[in-house]
C-alpha cells in the first residue's frame, strides 16, 4: 500500500513528462511483436508464406532495424529530445502508412524493418531514455510508471486488431495505426514535452551538485562497454526475454491452434500478461530505488521460465493464464530494470548510445527466436519441446547473469 501511495504522489507530481514516456512505450506497440503477430495468418495467405519464409521476412527486417539502431539511437544524445521525438513519430507514421499498402512480399521485408526501427527500436528508446536520464532519485519508479504504456498497448491491442482484422482487413487495421499516429500521438507528444528544457536544466544542476550520484562518478562510452568483458557475461540473460517473449508472441496463433485454444479467447486474455507486467513494473519501480537494478535483477527470468514449463506440461487452456502471468512479470521486471542497469554501472551521460547498442542486440535476438520457433514446427518439433530448450537456456543464462552483477557489486563496494 505504501509502495502505490509513493507511486501516486511522484505520478501527480511529474504527471506531464511521466505522460510522455508512457505515450512512447504505447506508441511503440505498432512495432512490437505482440502487434505485428497477430496480423500473420492474413498476411501469410495473401502472399502465399509458409510459416519459415514469413518468420524470414520477418527476421530479415528485424536485423536490417537492430543495424541501424546503434546509430539512429545515439543521436538522441546529439539533438534535442523534442527534435527527435519529432523525427521518431513522423518516421512511425511512414512505417505505418507503408505497411498498410506494401504490394508485395519483397517490400513485406522494408515494411518489417520500418516498423521495428521505428516502433520497437526508436519509440521505446526515446521513451525509456528520456525517463532514465531526467529522473536521478526516482529513476526505478519513472520508468515503471512510463512503462505502463507497454503494459496497456499488450493488454488491448491484439484483441482489438483480431477484431478488426476480421471486420475491415488487415491492411486497413494498419492504416488506422498510421492515422492514429499521425492525428494523435504526434501533436500529444510535443505539447507533453512543453516545458522540458526547464526540467532538464533543473535535473542537470542536481546531477552537477550531487557528490553521490553514481551519474556522475561512472560515466562510460560506448567504446569502453564494448572492451567490459562483464558486458558479453550479463548480454544473454538480458536479451533473453527478446528472444523468447518475441518467439511466443510472434507464433502464439500457432500456439493456440496446435493447443486447441481459441484464437479470439486467446488473445483476449493478454488482459492476465499486461495485468502480471503491470504488479511487476510497479513493484520493480521502488526496488529499484531502494535496492539498486543490480540487487533486483538477478531472478527476473524465473518467471518465465516457469511459464515455459507450464506450456511443456499442461494443454488446458485455462493454463494459458498463469502462462501469461508469469511471462508478463519477466516483460515487466524487463521493462523497468534493464534501463536502470544500463544507467546504474555505465552512468547516463552517453546512455543513448549504450542503450541502443544493447537494444540492437536485443532486436537481433526477436529476430532469430521467431524464425528458430518458425522452423522447428515446419520440422515437426514440438511446441512443448522448444519451450523446454527456452527454459533450459533461461537457467543457464541466469546463472551468467549472477556472476556478471557479482562483480559491479564487489566494484560499486
Amino acid at each position: 500500500m505504501l509502495h502505490l501511495t509513493s507511486h501516486l504522489k511522484f505520478t501527480t507530481q511529474n504527471l506531464r513528462f511521466l505522460s510522455f514516456g508512457f505515450l512512447m512505450a504505447l506508441g511503440s506497440s505498432f512495432g512490437q511483436t505482440y502487434f505485428i503477430g497477430v496480423f500473420g495468418p492474413e498476411i501469410r495467405q495473401e502472399f502465399s508464406l509458409t510459416q519459415t519464409s514469413w518468420s524470414a521476412i520477418y527476421m530479415i527486417g528485424t536485423l536490417a532495424s537492430a543495424l541501424m539502431l546503434p546509430w539512429t539511437g545515439q543521436q538522441i544524445d546529439r539533438i534535442s529530445l523534442r527534435r527527435y521525438t519529432v523525427f521518431v513519430v513522423i518516421a512511425l507514421v511512414g512505417a505505418t502508412t507503408f505497411m498498410a499498402l506494401v504490394p508485395s512480399a519483397i517490400l513485406l521485408v522494408v515494411a518489417v524493418f520500418l516498423l521495428r526501427q521505428t516502433g520497437q527500436g526508436l519509440m521505446s528508446h526515446t521513451g525509456s531514455t528520456a525517463m532514465a536520464r531526467n529522473f536521478f532519485k526516482n529513476r526505478g519508479k519513472a520508468i515503471a510508471v512510463s512503462s505502463l504504456g507497454f503494459a496497456l498497448g499488450e493488454a488491448t491491442l491484439p484483441f482489438l486488431m483480431v477484431v478488426t482484422i476480421t471486420v475491415i482487413g488487415w491492411r486497413a487495421s494498419y492504416g488506422i495505426a498510421a492515422l492514429t499516429t499521425l492525428f494523435i500521438i504526434l501533436p500529444t507528444s510535443i505539447w507533453l514535452l512543453k516545458g522540458y528544457r526547464d526540467r532538464y536544466d533543473t535535473q542537470k544542476a542536481y546531477l552537477k551538485n550531487s557528490s553521490q550520484s553514481t551519474d556522475v562518478t561512472i560515466s562510460w562510452s560506448r567504446q569502453e562497454v564494448l572492451k567490459d568483458v562483464r558486458f558479453y557475461i550479463l548480454l544473454p540473460a538480458a536479451s533473453a526475454p527478446s528472444l523468447i517473449v518475441t518467439a511466443l508472441f510472434f507464433h502464439h496463433l500457432s500456439l493456440a491452434e496446435l493447443k486447441a485454444w481459441d484464437a479470439m479467447w486467446f488473445t483476449g486474455s493478454y488482459w492476465v500478461f499486461a495485468i502480471g507486467s503491470v504488479i511487476a513494473m510497479l513493484a520493480a519501480g521502488p526496488l529499484i530505488d531502494r535496492h539498486t537494478a543490480v540487487k533486483v535483477l538477478p531472478t527476473f527470468l524465473m518467471p518465465l521460465t516457469v511459464a515455459l514449463f507450464i506450456v511443456w506440461a499442461f494443454d488446458n487452456a485455462w493454463w494459458s493464464w498463469p502462462y501469461l502471468f508469469l511471462v508478463g512479470v519477466t516483460t515487466g521486471f524487463t521493462h523497468t530494470g534493464l534501463t536502470a542497469l544500463w544507467a546504474e554501472i555505465y552512468g547516463t551521460k552517453h546512455l543513448g548510445a549504450i542503450k541502443s547498442l544493447y537494444m540492437s542486440i536485443s532486436v537481433f535476438a526477436s529476430a532469430l527466436g521467431p524464425l528458430a520457433m518458425g522452423v522447428l514446427m515446419d520440422q515437426g518439433i514440438s511446441i512443448e519441446t522448444t519451450c523446454a530448450i527456452f527454459a533450459a537456456y533461461c537457467l543457464v543464462t541466469s546463472w551468467l547473469l549472477v556472476i556478471a552483477l557479482r562483480e559491479y557489486m564487489f566494484d560499486a563496494s
